[in-house]
């Protein structure tokens, strides 16, 4: 239901406003995978995981390889393990190399051995970093993954023990939500930007509604307070457009149920609208 909440929203209108030429796909379908079964028994519904993974991976991979900017939207973020491996292996034919801006209340580092939770929304950035423990979600090991380094994890306020071991060792960036308020969050993101255009990158953002304060977005399952505010994400977005470097983008998490009059998918849209050339000024004052 969150990607029809979105849709609702008005995330097409608002891209076309900006004059950009938008095909909506429609909602797909997972994969069929009768010959999975779960490597830790802890773990919950692994098989229609790694169908959707399946799935995914296949359409990302697609529209990688195209001259569009896809926007995926999805309620879990266990979609990004689909979406991202299938960004990475387009790139990977593209001859560019990927990288990642992950905006999360969470790192999502988690390997199947070692989630405690079974929640699988905590393990796709683990799996497209190539990770190990995962070959049962392509049915074979992950071919092209993305770098560790070229990771950057902004927002995070929650992370557990056996995550911190292994985003420390991978070298992954991480910019939680002290550094921010110690140095800003322009300056948190203006070094990972630089080494994307020092590397002629390709940028996937994936966005989680929990990346936000739940002040401004209660819409989600895994609120964490202390998150971004309105004017942050906003910059992080109007930053991400001045770069130039996104190809693809994630809009995840969005629980319509737990939402205030909307509040949360209108604010998920205006965001995506900074993202791709809406200014300030050309906001409308906005009440809810």
């Amino acid at each position: 239901m969150g990607p029809d909440a979105i849709r609702t929203a008005g995330l097409l209108e608002q891209l076309e406003a900006l004059g950009h030429v938008v095909a909506d796909h429609g909602n797909l379908t997972p994969s069929k995978a009768f010959e999975v079964a779960s490597p830790n028994p802890v773990l919950k519904n692994f098989r229609s995981y790694a169908g959707w993974t399946r799935a995914l991976h296949a359409k990302s991979w697609e529209l990688g390889l195209q001259s569009v900017f896809p926007i995926y939207l999805g309620g879990d973020h266990a979609m990004a393990a689909g979406t991202v491996s299938g960004q990475a292996r387009a790139a990977a034919e593209l001859d560019r190399p990927l990288f990642v801006l992950w905006l999360d209340a969470h790192s999502d580092f988690h390997t199947l051995d070692s989630t405690d939770s079974g929640n699988l929304h905590g393990t796709p950035l683990a799996f497209a970093c190539g990770l190990p423990g995962f070959d049962e979600l392509l049915g074979a090991p992950l071919e092209h993954t993305v770098s560790p380094g070229n990771v950057e994890i902004l927002g995070v306020r929650s992370i557990d023990a056996a995550e911190r071991e292994m985003l420390l060792s991978h070298g992954v960036g991480v910019s939680d939500m002290r550094r921010i308020d110690e140095d800003g969050i322009a300056s948190s993101l203006k070094p990972f930007l630089d080494r994307v255009r020092a590397s002629n990158g390709l940028l996937h953002v994936s966005l989680d509604v929990d990346f936000l304060d739940p002040e401004i977005a209660p819409a989600v399952g895994t609120t964490v307070p202390g998150g971004a505010t309105f004017r942050e994400a906003h910059l992080v977005m109007e930053m991400l457009h001045d770069s130039g470097f996104v190809t693809s983008l994630d809009l995840v998490e969005l629980n319509p149920f737990l939402d205030d009059r909307g509040k949360t998918a209108r604010l998920m849209v205006d965001l995506t609208g900074s993202l791709f050339g809406r200014r300030v000024f050309d906001r409308p004052t906005r009440s809810f």
